[in-house]
């Protein structure tokens, strides 16, 4: 796969609202950036085969809860809905988290996980 089908790739998985906004905030000094997240972390390890993206979104968001980013992990909560990720599976990842990741990066989680949930609800 080339650069240019990587990057197409990518910008297939990646579509939301989140990254709509992030492309239409794209400026001369973080083009080269969003460019490499959208080939290499979207168009290479999203499309790869070997683990469903349902899954890599439920480690994706345990993995933003043990390394404290909470900004991305509300909006892969909000994007793990697109992979076929429940409520209910976010809940049983952050109780998992709250082991093996610390109860007070868990309990942040929870917080902002059920302000995303509320803002989902509200805007349909």
């Amino acid at each position: 796969m080339n650069e240019e089908d990587r990057f197409d790739a990518g910008m297939e998985v990646r579509r939301d609202e989140h990254v709509d906004r992030a492309q239409r905030s794209t400026t001369g000094f973080n083009a080269e950036f969003q460019d490499l997240i959208t080939r290499y972390a979207w168009g290479e390890i999203w499309t790869r085969p070997g683990l469903p993206r349902h899954t890599r979104s439920l480690l994706t968001l345990a993995l933003m809860v043990a390394l404290n980013r909470n900004e991305e992990f509300s909006m892969h909560v909000r994007a793990s809905a697109n992979n076929g990720v429940t409520r209910d599976e976010i809940k049983e990842t952050l109780l998992q988290c709250a082991i093996y990741c610390g109860v007070p990066a868990a309990n942040t989680a929870f917080q902002l996980a059920q302000k995303v949930f509320a803002e989902m609800d509200a805007t349909g």
